[in-house]
């Protein structure tokens, strides 16, 4: 795998730097599998590195283009050849468990039911789905992706919605909506910036955030900020995704495919209004393995 290098390539390195990470949360929620959405993240941008940033005009969508595609040859091929047996879905824990150990249980449940409605979507309904549902992609754009009308895409995705609400209303995930993922999204670019006012924009004044490990509790966003900039900013760098689990929204912080904690939000008419660090060896293993890194 090429990996950019900023000696050579200044430009690179920045397209790298500046869009990394919202190719590999597209292909973590194509794929439902980490290092499969490394893999072809990594073969994205050695695909850039080769074609040349001078034949591209829009560099942002060239990436998203190719690793969707990359993504739909994958679910392809996964579909001719299944490797895998399907696992059957577990009823979800508490989603408002306190004790951290409760966490794994949830996580696990959660996370693998999801992918397993998703398992059960053919290709171009899964990438119809995602690509518009949470990534909010135009159907004309998906349309060129999967190789379809955009009618025939939008089709699918509808197929796919009913198909993930039948299977909450079974279960006790909830679908993602457009105000979890926009905060989400608001509060990563912050984090991984160090911009502490973009942070404070998303939180509630009187937020209030827990540590499993350190058992500290704090009130206030003018606390619970910098206390997150401490663990999640640009000192640590980790790289952030974003996974819905329950009715909260989960913050996964990552180094070199190292689970490094998940911070869980809860989210109330679009403000971050409790934040909950999960460090500890349970869960972060549960979040290891439902993102197919083992243990």
């Amino acid at each position: 795998m090429i990996h950019p290098d900023p000696t050579t390539d200044p430009a690179f390195e920045l397209l790298w730097r500046t869009h990394r990470r919202r190719m590999l949360q597209i292909a973590l929620r194509m794929l439902s599998d980490l290092g499969d959405a490394d893999d072809v993240v990594q073969e994205v941008f050695g695909r850039l590195a080769r074609t040349g940033l001078d034949t591209v005009d829009d560099p942002e969508g060239w990436l998203v283009v190719v690793t969707s595609r990359l993504c739909l040859d994958v679910l392809r091929a996964r579909h001719r050849h299944p490797t895998v047996p399907l696992m059957a879905a577990i009823d979800a824990a508490d989603p408002q468990a306190s004790d951290p150990a409760d966490h794994v249980a949830l996580v696990d449940s959660i996370t693998m039911s999801m992918h397993v409605v998703l398992e059960r979507l053919s290709p171009a309904e899964r990438t119809s789905f995602v690509l518009h549902d949470v990534f909010q992609l135009p159907f004309d754009e998906i349309a060129v992706i999967v190789g379809r009308n955009p009618d025939a895409c939008r089709q699918l995705a509808s197929r796919a919605r009913r198909t993930v609400r039948d299977h909450a209303a079974d279960h006790r995930f909830a679908v993602e909506d457009n105000v979890h993922t926009a905060v989400a999204e608001r509060f990563i670019v912050a984090c991984t910036s160090g911009d502490l006012t973009g942070l404070l924009a998303v939180l509630d004044p009187m937020v209030d955030g827990t540590a499993d490990v350190a058992g500290t509790e704090l009130t206030g966003a003018n606390l619970v900020g910098p206390g997150i900039l401490r663990y999640l900013g640009p000192t640590i760098a980790p790289t952030l995704l974003h996974l819905p689990i329950g009715d909260r929204i989960g913050v996964v912080a990552m180094h070199h495919r190292r689970v490094l904690a998940l911070v869980l939000l809860t989210i109330h008419r679009g403000l971050v209004v409790h934040v909950e660090a999960l460090t500890g060896d349970e869960p972060r293993a549960a979040v290891s393995r439902s993102l197919g890194l083992g243990l």
